[in-house]
């Protein structure tokens, strides 16, 4: 085994400091666990650090670090063990990552990770980088509550942090609801944006590395119920190639502005007018990238790998038609425990994946399905026969 070389680069099957070459990831969830795969499977050694023993991430890394995010011993062990530390959620806190930072190669770098972890800052941001927002106002102030402009009702009040999955939005209609939203909120900081007329949802993974090169997967057409992710389609033509030009223009623009090393996704509203605004980004892989996995030669989590260890990114290609279905703890429930997962697997072109979480529960991500076929139609047929057997909603 030959040592790490002097480029920067971490190479897989060298030795780092004496050591494996090891890389590491703050959280332990399924996009971890997803990372790890992916960088065990290039020769990659892994760690985790989460507080939960048993995170998904870190029962199949070679190293879990089982302590709080802030706590100072666990930092240092995850800093001892790797090269390069990565994050597979939003919220871990910022000066755990400034912390590593100062050590370690650390990508995303905590500033970006903190603007993606308020939504104030975030729509300044795309504003910062021309890319075009709903109308919106911050209110952190009873003066702001009350300077909101009529017309950006009805609305959407979110809270600037810790907002995920739909939690911590609320819809008003009118100043006297959005007045008691905000109490009902605690009255913690907040963005209110205008509900606009929406004809779909899409996103954009790009991929950049310390060098500025930057690629990106394809456009991902995304439909979300109760504010989670139910179905993503993937195929030409699944948004119009105008606006997937302009969606992945945007992402770039996005991912520049930041001087962004890591894996970024943004995701869009397309208005019945067939124009883009943003809605948020999140600086690192997505739930409605995940079939990439199966349907393209580098998934989203390979991208991870290779922007962390500094490797080479070349443009990923789609070899299939793919639709993907979000697997939720409802499904569990309905089933009493286990669902027909042979019924569903006798089908042609799919591709389960279920992320080892010890307990269902509504609207817990439990995994997710790909799947897969030579056109579109034979994909979506698939896709609607395998919703129907697991009682999801067609689409």
């Amino acid at each position: 085994m030959s040592h790490a070389p002097l480029s920067g680069r971490i190479l897989p099957g060298t030795l780092v400091n004496g050591q494996p070459a090891t890389l590491g990831v703050m959280g332990g969830g399924q996009l971890g666990r997803m990372f790890v795969h992916a960088a065990q499977r290039m020769g990659y050694f892994t760690a985790v650090l989460d507080p939960d023993a048993a995170s998904p991430a870190g029962l199949v890394s070679h190293h879990h670090i089982q302590t709080a995010y802030l706590d100072e011993q666990g930092l240092a062990q995850l800093m001892q063990r790797c090269a390069a530390i990565t994050t597979e959620f939003e919220n871990v806190p910022a000066p755990a990552l400034r912390t590593l930072g100062a050590h370690r190669l650390v990508a995303p770098s905590a500033d970006a990770v903190a603007i993606a972890q308020d939504r104030a800052q975030e729509k300044a941001h795309f504003v910062r980088c021309g890319v075009p927002v709903a109308p919106h106002a911050v209110i952190e102030t009873a003066a702001q509550l009350a300077a909101v402009p009529d017309a950006l009702l009805p609305g959407i009040l979110k809270t600037s942090r810790l907002g995920y999955d739909g939690k911590g939005q609320l819809r008003v209609k009118t100043r006297a609801e959005l007045a008691a939203a905000w109490d009902e909120l605690k009255h913690v900081p907040c963005v209110l944006e205008k509900m606009l007329p929406l004809a779909a949802e899409c996103s954009v993974i790009v991929a950049r590395g310390a060098d500025g090169q930057m690629v990106n997967l394809p456009v991902q057409r995304n439909l979300h119920r109760d504010g989670i992710l139910a179905v993503t389609e993937v195929f030409d033509g699944n948004v119009p190639a105008e606006l997937a030009a302009q969606a992945i223009a945007a992402t770039k623009s996005v991912a520049e502005g930041l001087q962004y090393v890591g894996v970024l996704c943004v995701e869009f509203f397309v208005l019945q007018d067939h124009t883009l605004v943003v809605n948020e980004m999140a600086p690192r892989p997505h739930n409605s990238g995940h079939y990439s996995i199966d349907a393209c030669d580098q998934s989203q989590f390979d991208l991870q790998v290779r922007t962390l260890a500094g490797l080479h990114l070349v443009q990923p290609r789609q070899h299939s038609p793919s639709i993907m279905l979000n697997l939720l703890g409802d499904i569990w429930l309905d089933f009493n425990d286990v669902p027909p997962w042979d019924k569903v697997l006798a089908l042609p072109g799919t591709h389960l994946h279920l992320y080892g979480k010890l307990k269902a529960s509504k609207g817990r991500k439990m995994g997710h399905l790909t799947l897969t076929g030579p056109s579109v139609a034979e994909v979506r047929a698939t896709a609607l026969a395998a919703a129907k057997i697991l009682g999801i909603a067609p689409f």
